[in-house]
């Protein structure tokens, strides 16, 4: 495959990948940087190898972006299957139990939904990709090693049921709404266990990542890879890269003069009383003034994203700087 005709700072932003069920998020990122000539390219938030939908990657800079894009809350729509159980908590495992959950009704798993929403602690399953002693507790797991988890806070916004088939092996459709570090499969797992039946998550679709719908990557916004080849055949490929400001538009930001940007480019903070008045307005429509240490993208005037900022009490103190020789 030639190279795509692109300059390289295309590649400097984020593609939102529609994931296919077979392969790992690893694999697209793979094949990613295939279609990219771009080595630097990471992800922000495994998909495990059966699940399907919106797997955000980040190419060149924005990969120093991939640590707040990550901690982004996840949205999903699952199915779960009660009356079995796995050792993985999903329909890829072995089968360890079958029960006859007949008796299931859909008010019984409506009324168990409450106790899994909120602040709960969660114990990770064996085939996370979690270190235990600098091995991953997958590979343990392929070895038939079972080592002690520890439990973990998570949040779940919201979790409701929008389906129910009821049979000797009832199916409830789950929309979920998550912070980072939640596992759908032991939720699903820890839901069968609450019913008496045992359960495991059956599938898994991911359908945005943002902290809210409205400021999301959806499914709207995503590529198969199939689509990205095809992009990269006609030379359009550079249409699906998102520019750092669109990539970051769930954030308050505020453009700068030239002046505030050459002061930001040498590690030094901009005065909030320096602020333009539209700079202003922009900062206290997303952030409170006492809300301190929110992070802050900084533009500049060709709304290029050229800092992430902490906002402190009388100004906006840098994190991480980029150049326009950099690409962003």
């Amino acid at each position: 495959m030639s190279k795509p005709a692109s300059t390289p700072a295309s590649w400097n932003g984020v593609v939102v990948v529609d994931k296919s069920p077979g392969m790992t998020s690893h694999d697209v990122v793979y094949h990613a940087r295939k279609l990219f000539h771009c080595k630097r390219i990471g992800h922000t938030g495994t998909l495990d190898p059966d699940a399907t939908g919106v797997l955000v990657l980040c190419l060149g800079q924005a990969t120093r972006l991939a640590e707040y894009l990550s901690a982004a809350r996840k949205h999903y729509a699952a199915t779960v299957l009660f009356g079995v159980t796995t050792d993985t908590e999903d329909a890829s495992g072995v089968t360890l139990e079958t029960r006859d959950a007949g008796h299931l009704t859909e008010a019984d798993v409506r009324a168990l939904l409450p106790r899994f929403r909120g602040t709960i602690q969660q114990t990770p399953p064996m085939v996370s990709a979690l270190h235990h002693e600098g091995q991953r507790l997958y590979d343990l797991a392929r070895k038939g090693v079972e080592v002690p988890r520890a439990a973990r806070t998570i949040e779940i916004d919201a979790l409701e049921m929008t389906a129910f088939t009821p049979s000797e092996r009832p199916v409830a459709n789950l929309e979920i709404t998550c912070s980072t570090g939640t596992y759908i499969r032991t939720l699903a797992a820890d839901l069968g266990r609450a019913a008496g039946t045992g359960g495991l998550m059956q599938t898994l679709r991911r359908t945005w990542v943002g902290e809210s719908v409205k400021e999301a990557f959806t499914l709207a916004d995503a590529h198969t890879l199939d689509a990205l080849r095809e992009r990269a055949a006609n030379g359009t490929l550079a249409q699906t890269v998102l520019p750092l400001a669109a990539a970051l538009r769930g954030w308050p930001q505020v453009r700068l003069t030239p002046a505030q940007v050459a002061r930001i480019h040498n590690g030094q903070a901009v005065a909030l009383h320096d602020l333009a008045p539209d700079a202003v307005s922009a900062l206290e429509k997303r952030a409170q003034p006492e809300a301190a240490g929110t992070k802050i993208a900084l533009l500049d005037e060709d709304e290029n994203v050229c800092a992430i900022a902490r906002l402190e009490t009388d100004r906006l103190q840098p994190i991480k700087v980029f150049t326009h020789d950099e690409g962003v």
